[in-house]
């Protein structure tokens, strides 16, 4: 189940194809074209860089799991692709494992909704580190549409009603819980994500965390009070991790009404996932991995 608003043009007059369905085809089409033609023009030879997708990692057992069957949705929509797994604390297999064992090129794109130390230093500085490598690193999977789609259907599994009338709008509102990051980029990021999610369910959306910072300074209990205090008090949990841990679990315990699971093995965080692998594979200025990832903007994060 993938509800989704239909998306207009420019224009607000003509109705496109739902997010799903354009990601869908963009990266069939884009990737079917990228593993035939190299780009200089010439018929491709070398097999396409692999897949490797960067978990944080957790002690929760879950969270291997999720993202084990994560992968398995990412093979389906890519047979032939090859889909490696690296961790960068935790979990088996360490990311620098990963990259050892790897030959000829790879795409690391990272399992993280935001941008912070882990994409900026971390994992380019591990990607550095693996010199025989051809790799590159994509962007962060957040903020983007594909992740406010999985958000709302995790929302409706919980329990948020498929229509709501205008007296549920007036006393009702969401927190998305996220896991918090010093870098103001991460809350920069999180705080779109909101604004995103807001413009789907028409309700407001706070932004707030698992370990609150200076820079992601509002905790999930706070925000539900703020809420509260503005009339909503049919307040949801949107939970903004990749997989079931310590953090999600924590913030879920914070919900007066429903809390929603983890964004998980998600069929749009597969696409996503593949989205940002085809955006460096189509990017023929993109620069080799170094120890530090290029600045992203938030609106070219939610571009495409």
């Amino acid at each position: 189940m993938t509800p989704s608003n239909p998306l207009r043009d420019e224009s607000g007059s003509t109705p496109l194809e739902s997010t799903a369905q354009l990601m869908d085809r963009i990266t069939s089409q884009l990737g079917t074209q990228l593993n035939l033609v190299a780009l200089d023009g010439r018929r491709r030879t070398e097999p396409a860089p692999a897949l490797v997708v960067v978990a944080h990692g957790s002690r929760d057992p879950r969270a291997l799991a999720t993202v084990t069957a994560l992968l398995e949705r990412v093979r389906e929509l890519r047979p032939g692709l090859t889909v490696r797994l690296g961790h960068i604390e935790l979990n088996e297999p360490p990311l620098t494992d990963t990259l050892a064992a790897a030959t000829g090129s790879a795409v690391l794109v990272p399992l993280l909704l935001s941008r912070g130390y882990h994409v900026k230093h971390d994992i380019p500085e591990a990607a550095a580190g693996a010199p025989h490598l051809a790799a590159k690193v994509a962007a962060p999977l957040g903020p983007h549409p594909l992740l406010v789609d999985a958000l709302h259907d995790r929302l409706v599994e919980a329990g948020w009603p498929a229509r709501l009338g205008e007296a549920g709008r007036r006393a009702s509102g969401v927190v998305l819980a996220a896991a918090g990051s010093r870098d103001p980029d991460s809350a920069t990021d999180t705080r779109r994500a909101a604004e995103l999610l807001a413009q789907r369910l028409g309700v407001p959306v706070v932004p707030a965390y698992a370990s609150p910072t200076a820079a992601a300074a509002l905790s999930v209990p706070a925000a539900v009070r703020s809420l509260a205090a503005r009339g909503r008090h049919r307040t949801a949990i949107a939970s903004y991790f990749t997989a079931p841990g310590r953090f999600a679990t924590q913030c879920a315990e914070a919900a007066p009404w429903i809390a929603a699971a983890p964004l998980g093995a998600h069929q749009a965080m597969a696409r996503l996932l593949l989205h940002r692998y085809e955006q460096v594979r189509a990017s023929a200025t993109a620069a080799p991995a170094t120890t530090h990832a290029p600045q992203v903007s938030s609106r070219q994060l939610t571009s495409a």
